[in-house]
C-alpha cells in the first residue's frame, strides 16, 4: 500500500506516469466515469479549504465514487480530543482512501503509519502540499510541452511558501531547469533550499529583487502573495508591496508564450486586468488539480497498476 505524504514519495518515473494518466483523463474523461464505482474517499480537513477539498470531492465523483468527511476540526471528534491515529483507524473501516489537511506539520504522516487505507497529504501546516506540486507540474507540462529545459521565475513570498518549496524540490529532478528567485530580501528563498536542494542538483539559479529585470527571460512566472504579516514594520511592506504585483505593463515585457501561474487564492498580487491575457493560466491550473487528483486516486487504489511500481 502506498501513500502520498511528500512530493518525493514518488520517483520521477512514477510522477511522469501519473501526469500522463492525468492527461489521458483530460483527453478521454468518459473512459474513467465508472473506475471508482463502489469506492469511498474520506476528506479529513482539520482546517478550512476551498480548492483542495472541493477538487478532491470533484475528482472522486467524476470517477464514479462517493465522498464522506468533515470540513473543520470543530466538526470532528478532534474537538473532543480524539487523536489523528485513532481517527484514521476508524476511517479505515469506513472508506477506501483518505485525503487529510491538517494545521500541524507531520499529521498526515502520522495518519499513514496507522492507516489501513492509502493516505494523501492535502496540506500540513507550512510543510508540504504534494498534490499542489503535481498540479503545478501538470500545468507546466501542458503549457510548455515539457518540464525539462524551462526557465521559471518564482515571485513573492519565497521564504514561507510551502508550494514554492515543494515545487523546487520536484523540479530539480528534471534536466536543465533554470530558477530565478524574485522576492524582497525579507522573504528570500530559505538558505537550506538553495544549499541542500538547488546547488547539489547543479541547476542554474539567480536571486533578484525586481520582476521587470528578468521578465523577458521567463517561460513560467509562478506568483505568490507578499504577505503584510511577514514584515517587521509597515514601512518596509508599503515600500515593497507594489514591486510584486503583476500588472499588464509588467506582463508586456514577457514572452508571447509565457505562462503565469499561481497556487491561489489570489489577493492583490495579480491585477484583475491580467486575467484576460491568454498567458494567465492560474484558473486552468486550478482545474488541472481535479485531473491530477483523479489520477492519484486511481493509482493509489491500484486501479491503474502500471503507474506506481514496487521497488522504484
Amino acid at each position: 500500500m502506498r501513500h502520498l505524504i511528500d512530493p518525493l514519495d514518488f520517483s520521477r518515473a512514477e510522477t511522469d506516469r501519473l501526469l500522463s494518466l492525468a492527461e489521458d483523463i483530460i483527453g478521454s474523461p468518459a473512459d474513467y466515469t465508472h473506475r471508482c464505482d463502489g469506492r469511498i474517499l474520506a476528506t479529513l480537513f482539520y482546517e478550512p479549504s476551498t480548492r483542495t477539498r472541493l477538487s478532491f470531492e470533484s475528482a472522486m465523483m467524476r470517477l464514479g465514487g462517493k465522498v464522506l468527511g468533515f470540513a473543520s476540526a470543530e466538526s470532528s471528534s478532534a474537538s473532543k480530543g480524539e487523536s489523528v491515529a485513532d481517527t484514521i483507524r476508524m476511517i479505515s473501516g469506513y472508506a477506501d482512501i483518505a485525503a487529510m489537511r491538517h494545521f500541524k506539520e507531520g499529521a498526515p504522516y502520522v495518519a499513514s503509519r496507522y492507516a489501513r487505507i492509502p493516505v494523501i497529504n492535502a496540506g500540513d501546516g507550512g510543510h508540504q502540499h504534494p498534490t499542489q506540486t503535481l498540479t503545478d507540474l501538470l500545468t507546466i507540462r501542458r503549457k510548455k510541452g515539457k518540464i525539462s529545459g524551462v526557465t521559471i521565475g518564482l515571485c513573492g513570498d519565497l521564504k514561507f511558501g510551502r508550494t514554492v518549496h515543494s515545487l523546487i524540490k520536484s523540479l530539480v529532478r528534471y534536466e536543465d531547469v533554470k530558477f530565478i528567485f524574485i522576492s524582497p530580501e525579507e522573504l528570500h528563498v530559505p538558505g537550506y533550499i538553495v544549499e541542500e536542494v538547488v546547488k547539489p542538483s547543479g541547476h542554474f539559479y539567480r536571486e533578484v529583487r525586481a520582476m521587470e529585470e528578468v521578465m523577458p527571460e521567463l517561460d513560467i512566472l509562478y506568483m505568490t502573495r507578499v504577505q503584510r504579516e511577514r514584515f517587521f514594520n509597515e514601512e518596509d511592506y508599503v515600500r515593497l508591496k507594489d514591486s510584486y504585483i503583476l500588472t499588464p505593463e509588467k506582463l508586456s515585457l514577457g514572452k508571447k508564450d509565457l505562462a503565469v501561474m499561481h497556487p491561489l487564492p489570489r489577493v492583490n498580487e495579480i491585477a484583475a486586468e491580467v486575467d484576460e491575457d491568454p498567458r494567465a493560466v492560474y484558473f486552468e491550473q486550478a482545474r488541472n488539480g481535479v485531473f491530477v487528483r483523479m489520477a492519484l486516486i486511481l493509482a493509489l487504489l491500484g486501479l491503474e497498476s502500471d503507474v506506481l511500481e514496487k521497488g522504484e
